[in-house]
């Protein structure tokens, strides 16, 4: 089966792509290796290899206990990823 593509998949991608990013560069700038993270949000490794490989998606309240593990606001968050995509636009 081919690959659906389209502008508006492709700005999807995007955008996805920026999100795993900031996940890996927030973990990295707080310091803190998988495993670490993983320990203070009390899941396995495993949790956060794979949203951060966009194997599984945070809901709003997984996306405030990292946000909160790694000392960044959900707003800062936001607002991060949103300068992410608005660059790349």
């Amino acid at each position: 089966m081919a690959e659906k593509t389209g502008p508006r998949l492709r700005a999807n991608r995007r955008q996805l792509e920026a999100l795993l990013l900031l996940f890996r560069q927030a973990r990295t700038e707080a310091e803190l290796s998988q495993v670490e993270l993983a320990r203070l949000l009390r899941k396995p490794q495993s949790f956060v290899s794979k949203y951060e490989s966009g194997a599984r998606r945070l809901d709003l309240l997984e996306l405030r206990d990292v946000c909160r593990a790694i000392g960044l606001s959900v707003v800062d968050f936001v607002r991060r990823f949103d300068r992410l995509v608005d660059r790349d636009h």
